[in-house]
């Protein structure tokens, strides 16, 4: 069942990606925030296009995802959806519009679908914030879980090293993920966690696992846009890989503008009117 190809193939639901875990089939995704590299994205194959609170790091230079907003998550969802043909489109809800409070996760949930149409919204927490998962679930809005290294929570944790190194902590991670799955989310991302722990996961979980800094016994990867563009060059994990160095290739453009507009080489005779 090969994905790949122009945005006319087949729309990537839930249900396609259920379909590829079964087949062996490995799925794609990054993220985005905008409605440029969003249309860029939607001509390449890639099967799930998340509209992450990394936002908060790379699009408004926040040191951690706490501060985005539901207002500008559902900014940014916006410009994405009417990029996308293809894709399946996951929403992050931001730290602050689901924890301790089921009714108000629900209507954050409700508001990111009815404003944004986006197809799906992605939660971090296992049984912390079950309850909402369960809220936002019987009012028909998909879910994707996030666990292991959970962003949101770096106060908590102090640190992004790896999680779930620890048998106590590896115990949780697997419970988790079995409560989600029952719960009924429709896949989970793990994030950097041992490769063996996400692999075990990944086998006993009939819902696709897609893995961040998790190995490769997952059923997919995600990785945020600007990082494996090398726009963004202050981050560099070990699962992180650049597919480009962005940040001199733009850099060098416009030096190349600078320079031509002060010796008058910009514009030449051909580009004015």
């Amino acid at each position: 069942m090969s994905m790949h190809g122009s945005s006319k193939a087949k729309k990537v639901t839930t249900h396609v990606l259920q379909e590829m875990k079964l087949h062996g089939d490995k799925i794609a995704m990054i993220t985005a925030y905008d409605y440029s590299m969003a249309r860029i994205i939607d001509t390449t194959g890639i099967d799930i296009v998340l509209v992450g609170d990394s936002a908060s790091n790379v699009m408004a230079g926040n040191e951690s995802t706490l501060p985005i907003t539901l207002d500008q998550m559902i900014y940014h969802a916006t410009s994405v959806v009417k990029a996308i043909n293809r894709a399946l489109i996951v929403v992050d809800m931001p730290f602050g519009t689901y924890q301790g409070n089921s009714r108000e996760a629900m209507s954050s949930a409700i508001r990111i679908m009815k404003e944004t149409g986006a197809h799906a919204i992605k939660m971090e927490g296992g049984s912390e914030i079950i309850e909402s998962v369960r809220r936002i679930l019987s009012a028909g809005i998909p879910v994707m879980g996030h666990l292991g290294l959970m962003p949101q929570s770096i106060h908590k944790f102090g640190t992004y090293v790896v999680r779930a190194t620890e048998e106590e902590e590896a115990g949780k991670l697997v419970e988790d993920a079995r409560l989600l799955e029952e719960a009924g989310c429709f896949a989970i991302v793990l994030e950097k966690i041992p490769a063996r722990l996400a692999a075990n996961v990944t086998s006993q979980l009939r819902v696709p696992v897609i893995g961040i800094g998790a190995g490769a016994g997952v059923d997919g990867q995600v990785l945020v846009l600007h990082d494996m563009l090398g726009i963004i060059q202050d981050f560099s994990p070990r699962f992180l890989r650049r597919y480009h160095n962005l940040f001199e290739e733009i850099k060098g453009a416009v030096q190349n503008y600078t320079e031509d507009v002060k010796n008058k080489n910009f514009p030449n005779e051909r580009e004015q009117y």
